[in-house]
């Protein structure tokens, strides 16, 4: 779904969207706990138009009312905490309101997008210029199975297509990996049957192309359903294969070298100005000279230690508490305190490409213009 070669031409519905989104966060990545998905409305309706903001905020719900918009896709949840009743006298609950009598659909991604390959974490890093990213902590790990087809050469096209959107085919960064050899099938429609080639009671022979490839285990049961649902025959052969391989990790934060080192206060400079910042805060002496960067979108200081752990002289996070800057300063670790916003509102520049790339001009996306960041700075 990242190449404009699979735009939908058709109009879109809530769940097509929502596909979009998993597939390049898929909700198994989300950290035990977290919230994340469709959480008001109808998956069902049409989408003419989507809007994109960091959080559910009552000015984001109302702007993208007053927009037009069919659906709101936030990165944070607007219902992470259980909500006993919606009070339309607070500004939560008369936007929730508002949300609901115009048919709003309200979706999050929220650490599948932290921990997925391009999300949260690897826009930051990218970002600040950092060299050979590897994760910070491993999260979970997806096995890895080898899906096998055959398919005649006149349906080749649309079974390729109809898999690798469905998330077949991706190793690492690279999507749509498959291998394509031609051979020739028999079969011999028995009694009953109504083969779309051949004839009942006669062995027929047909040229036809073994498709392979990868797909993720989370992944598997919605790429074979989207091959058996446009593969013309009525009874499809195709082979699933364990694979002895470790499976792709994933995980949380991400940790990678600056192109070359330079003193702390530089570095933050750096993280303000690349952010967009006009001020930043950080804990360590100011002429520590750092190379190594941890860096975790959203609160992530309970991570400080396994930052250490992996030889980083700095990490970039939010929200850090007054002890456990003192505790990592005090053990080495740098600290760079930039704040929450700053940080995660880059992916929806991601976000924005991704869904453009995969509906083209059925779909109108905009992003919330909307102050995010709660905090003024003097």
């Amino acid at each position: 779904m990242s190449s404009s070669d699979n735009v939908v031409r058709n109009v879109p519905t809530v769940l097509d969207v929502m596909r979009a989104i998993e597939w390049m966060a898929p909700p198994h990545l989300a950290l035990e706990g977290d919230v994340n998905g469709l959480l008001v409305g109808n998956r069902t309706n049409p989408v003419h138009r989507v809007m994109l903001a960091l959080d559910p905020y009552p000015d984001a719900l109302h702007q993208a009312v007053k927009s037009g918009a069919d659906m709101l896709v936030t990165h944070h949840a607007i219902l992470y905490h259980p909500l006993k009743r919606i009070d339309t006298a607070t500004a939560r609950g008369k936007a929730l309101a508002t949300a609901l009598s115009h048919d709003l659909a309200i979706y999050n991604a929220h650490t599948n997008l932290d921990v997925a390959f391009g999300g949260v974490n690897d826009v930051l890093a990218s970002r600040l210029g950092l060299l050979d990213t590897r994760i910070l902590d491993k999260t979970g790990s997806d096995g890895l199975r080898k899906l096998v087809v055959y398919v005649p050469p006149s349906h080749h096209e649309v079974v390729l297509d109809a898999i690798t959107k469905a998330g077949a085919g991706r190793v690492g960064h690279y999507s749509h990996c498959t291998f394509n050899t031609t051979g020739t099938g028999t079969f011999l429609p028995e009694e009953g049957t109504h083969p779309y080639i051949g004839t009942e009671g006669e062995l027929t022979r047909v040229n036809e192309i073994r498709v392979e490839t990868v797909v993720l285990e989370s992944l598997l049961e919605a790429a074979v359903q989207a091959m058996l649902a446009v593969h013309p025959y009525e009874e499809v052969a195709y082979d699933i294969f364990s694979l002895q391989l470790e499976g792709v990790p994933y995980g949380i934060g991400r940790i990678g070298d600056l192109p070359e080192a330079m003193p702390l206060s530089n570095f933050a400079e750096t993280v303000r100005d690349r952010l967009g910042l006009t001020h930043i805060r950080f804990g360590g002496a100011p002429s520590t000279m750092v190379r190594r960067v941890a860096v975790l979108g959203g609160a992530g200081g309970k991570w400080a230690k396994k930052a250490k752990e992996l030889g980083a002289d700095v990490l970039v996070t939010s929200d850090v508490d007054h002890h456990t800057v003192a505790e990592a300063w005090h053990d080495g670790l740098a600290i760079v305190d930039a704040t929450h916003a700053a940080l995660e509102r880059p992916v929806l520049d991601v976000l924005f490409k991704h869904l453009s790339a995969v509906f083209g001009s059925t779909l109108e996306i905009v992003v919330a213009n909307v102050v995010e960041d709660p905090f003024t700075w003097l």
